[in-house]
């Protein structure tokens, strides 16, 4: 068993003026065993210090980490039995491969026969074994990142530490080792809790994926659900490439209906439902945050109902296998994922549909989600779905 459980886990420091800066604040947060969580979130949220904690490297101010149910109030970072892989390799240059990572395993005076087992072992998970007698500086960096996963498996640690590991690898490199650290996880059952600032890295590697932001996780939740159902405007915004496009307005009544009605100039309307929610019917009248995601946002094709809304292109990002679409209206910059022979002129007044079944709505002054059920509204055949306002 090697379940993590950080409780009202808190962690100060000494700011400019010697005032204090929580780098976490009342952090709870449960791994499971096995799990492989991964924190992501803006640089300076809290992740590396959350990682340093529990490895012992600082010390909490408040709250209580536990291992396994122990408290590990007071115990030695060697102690701990858990292995942390930092965002630079730190393989000792002097030393062979073999060396580097059996060098753990001889300061705790492991028998020979058995270093050179767990060594072989790691050595063939990682596609190391033809590499051992080398030395960093003969190695590429992807290698040496294997490596430095090597020297800490062979451990076989409680509970493994990533802190951004693949952040200085080239983008084939960083889905090679991805690949390669999914792979070590599953064939050891080990508990993992991997740090990165690239959300996409968190949502193809993580059973679990937790938000932080100041030093407090927003949320923490499957991958998916993050995506589909994000607590607050930051998980939104923070989760998705492109991120969620946002528009300010309000929700109001007319003849009946609801409507969302976007602020500022050239002010357009979107119809919505009250079965989209209690939170949003109450929240008739009163700043909202309109939220859509680019795929959730299309150019109107010929099949699509009559009535449309023309939005002005500012560019479009070819990609291979779609472009994404840049356009404003009124002040709103928005992007919309489009088929990849999309073609038009910078410039040019573009048709676009609002897919409001899938809409997310925020409160403009917390930024809490509104009480919405996705999935449930599909507009009538040849309905508008995007009205000027009148």
């Amino acid at each position: 068993m090697a379940q993590v459980d950080f409780e009202n886990v808190g962690k100060d420091f000494a700011g400019p003026r010697r005032e204090r800066i929580g780098a976490v604040r009342d952090l709870n947060l449960t791994v499971a065993d096995g799990e492989l969580l991964v924190i992501v979130g803006p640089s300076g949220c809290g992740k590396t210090t959350t990682l340093r904690l529990l490895a012992g490297l600082e010390t909490p101010d408040r709250g209580t980490i536990r291992l396994d149910g122990k408290s590990l109030e007071g115990v030695a970072p060697k102690d701990r039995d858990v292995a942390m892989m930092f965002q630079h390799h730190a393989l000792l240059p002097h030393l062979t491969v073999f060396d580097n990572m059996a060098f753990g395993l001889k300061l705790r005076k492991f028998p020979r026969a058995e270093i050179a087992a767990r060594v072989g072992r790691a050595a063939a998970m990682l596609n190391l074994t033809g590499l051992l007698d080398r030395k960093p500086g003969e190695l590429s960096g992807g290698e040496c990142q294997r490596a430095a996963l090597g020297r800490a498996l062979v451990r076989q640690p409680k509970v493994f530490l990533l802190d951004e590991p693949l952040s200085n690898l080239d983008a084939p490199l960083r889905a090679q080792l991805r690949m390669e650290i999914a792979a070590v996880r599953r064939r050891a059952g080990a508990t993992m809790i991997y740090v990165t600032h690239d959300q996409a890295e968190a949502m193809a590697l993580a059973d679990r994926v937790a938000v932080m932001r100041d030093g407090a996780v927003q949320q923490a939740a499957a991958p998916l659900e993050l995506y589909e159902r994000p607590t607050n405007r930051f998980v939104a915004g923070f989760i998705g490439a492109p991120p969620m496009n946002f528009f300010a307005g309000s929700v109001e009544r007319k003849n009946g209906a609801l409507l969302f009605r976007c602020e500022g100039g050239e002010g357009w309307t979107v119809p919505v439902e009250a079965r989209q929610g209690a939170g949003l019917v109450a929240g008739a009248g009163r700043p909202v945050i309109l939220g859509l995601r680019p795929e959730h946002i299309m150019p109107a094709g010929a099949g699509d109902p009559a009535c449309r809304v023309e939005a002005i292109l500012e560019r479009v990002e070819t990609m291979g296998s779609e472009s994404l679409v840049y356009l404003s209206r009124g002040g709103s910059g928005f992007v919309a994922r489009a088929p990849a022979a999309f073609s038009a002129a910078a410039g040019q007044s573009v048709a676009v549909c609002f897919a409001m079944g899938e809409a997310h709505f925020f409160d403009a002054a917390t930024g809490a989600a509104m009480q919405v059920d996705p999935g449930f509204w599909q507009p009538e055949q040849g309905k508008c779905l995007m009205t000027k306002s009148e």
